[in-house]
């Protein structure tokens, strides 16, 4: 009697261990390829960020990663300056100044100090209120310096040092631009923003600084990470000012979630690939076998397999840095014109062409190009948001004054009567060839017909500020000196420089009250 005892609890154990791991055992690995014994992804997606991430130290840094942050952190800063003067941002900042709080954190310029919550939204949004700041663009498009503010005002709150906010500078350039090669097709392509991206980069960020757990900075990506998915309105069409706050708000979120986190709040640690999760409820994934299942569906441009590439986002952490792999602008314009204004500046300051000499200007580009920039709103562009997505507004600009500045985008100049005269001269043609070619390379050529029947043609294939041909700290200077005049004399310009590319002995509440006018 024993005996059979001892043997129907031996089967019931049996079959109920091994019945538990069939359920809960998947047979393929992270990148989608079937193995025989890894259950997949045996750590969230989240979890995996977040051990990356508190376990990053600045010593781990290569010097090159350190310096070339300090580079772009010395293109943000310009920005900065050269936002405030946009109404939009004067527009946020009384909002917060009026509603006063804790003074935790500076706002750039400026010098008032509120809540780091709300000073990293202002501050964001004054790096990217010109469009000026940096650029990676691959499946999907992003400006990873709009996360600076998360580090720098977070680091203020808790007096970190500087060494601590570049570290967290660096992880807010490696996510982001990550997450740009994670969908395939891009979340942009799906009609989406790129925010959407930035709602889980933020948290990480400010978390770093918070000095979170992974425990905590798992609940903080879950937190940010369920509420912040922007849609493709505010770059598609007649644009307003929210093209260059949707991003701003989604770091301001990623700050409040990491302090929610840091009280205990928790969020949703599956919050990519579980059920309803990003992936699931952006297509492409199964949820329920945690694995990549492409589904076909038009897009904003062709019909194509939408699916995952999970390695893109959590693979090889640490082997190098995408920082080194970011682009910066050398015109105040939306990333995609840039190969193009070069290529007519080019060809215009080369054969000494007048803007009333112009017949026709053909620009061939990705067919992306042609549906953001020469859609109907582009041609008739009644504010700064709108023209400075506009090609033909762009290119008009750069045949009648042979630059592109910020002062491009003045009230003045949009109603200036020569721009007027040659922008429908301007046509956009979409090329199958140049979409392979793409994000590898920017490619456009320029057609320029002339009245008296000559024909000018150039072709390049990425801008000045690629990482293949960079903005020397020269180029920033230069930008910085554009972008400060009339704010900063020649020597603060000079003093806030050389404290940025020497500040990793400095305390950030230091480094930030450097960065306001004498």
């Amino acid at each position: 009697m024993r005996d059979s005892y001892y043997y129907i609890m031996f089967i019931f154990i049996y079959f109920f261990f091994f019945s538990s791991r069939r359920r809960h055992t998947r047979y393929i690995s992270v990148t989608g390829v079937q193995t025989c014994a890894l259950p997949i992804l045996p750590k969230s997606i989240s979890r995996k960020i977040s051990e990356f991430s508190v376990n990053l130290k600045f010593e781990n840094l290569p010097n090159e990663v350190v310096e070339t942050t300090k580079r772009f952190l010395y293109d943000s800063i310009a920005c900065a300056f050269g936002g405030y003067k946009t109404k939009d941002v004067n527009i946020m900042h009384n909002i917060y100044t009026e509603m006063g709080g804790a003074k935790q954190a500076t706002i750039i310029g400026f010098g008032d100090k509120i809540p780091a919550v709300n000073a990293a939204l202002v501050n964001s949004l004054m790096i990217r209120a010109l469009d000026y700041n940096d650029i990676y663009w691959k499946e999907d498009p992003s400006h990873p310096s709009d996360l600076i503010p998360a580090a720098l005002n977070t680091a203020e709150l808790v007096g970190a040092s500087m060494e601590e906010t570049i570290t967290a500078i660096v992880l807010a350039y490696e996510f982001e631009q990550r997450l740009c090669e994670f969908a395939v097709p891009g979340i942009r392509e799906r009609k989406w923003h790129h925010a959407a991206l930035t709602q889980f980069v933020s948290p990480v960020v400010a978390g770093k600084l918070l000095g979170l757990t992974v425990d905590q900075m798992v609940n903080a990506i879950g937190i940010s990470g369920v509420h912040n998915h922007t849609i493709g309105a505010p770059t598609a069409g007649k644009l307003t000012m929210m093209k260059n706050t949707v991003d701003p708000m989604a770091v301001q979120s990623g700050v409040f979630a990491a302090l929610m986190a840091q009280k205990g709040y928790t969020g949703t640690e599956a919050v990519f690939e579980g059920k309803e999760g990003f992936m699931d409820t952006f297509l492409g994934w199964n949820a329920t076998e945690a694995k990549p299942e492409p589904v076909k569906m038009k897009g904003r441009e062709a019909l194509a397999e939408w699916t995952w590439d999970v390695e893109k986002l959590i693979g090889g952490l640490g082997k190098s840095y995408k920082i080194m792999e970011c682009g910066m602008k050398a015109f105040p314009t939306e990333a995609l014109t840039h190969t193009h204004i070069t290529a007519v500046l080019k060809a215009v300051t080369k054969n000494n062409i007048d803007y009333n000499q112009i017949e026709e200007i053909k620009i061939t580009a990705i067919a992306r190009a042609v549906d953001i920039l020469f859609d109907p709103h582009k041609y008739k562009p009644e504010s700064r948001e709108t023209a400075d997505h506009s090609l033909p507004y762009c290119i008009a600009a750069a045949v009648v004054d042979k630059k592109i500045t910020t002062a491009t985008f003045s009230d003045k100049k949009l109603k200036d009567p020569r721009i007027w005269e040659v922008i429908n001269k301007i046509k956009g043609e979409a090329s199958n060839e140049f979409d392979k070619m793409f994000p590898e390379k920017q490619p456009s050529k320029v057609v320029i017909s002339t009245n008296d029947g000559n024909v000018y043609s150039e072709y390049l294939e990425y801008p000045k500020g690629d990482p293949r041909e960079p903005m020397t700290v020269e180029d920033i200077d230069n930008k910085f000196s554009g972008l400060a005049e009339g704010l900063l004399t020649k020597e603060k310009q000079s003093e806030i420089k050389n404290m940025i590319l020497n500040c990793e002995t400095m305390c950030t509440r230091d480094f930030m009250n450097r960065l306001t006018f004498d």
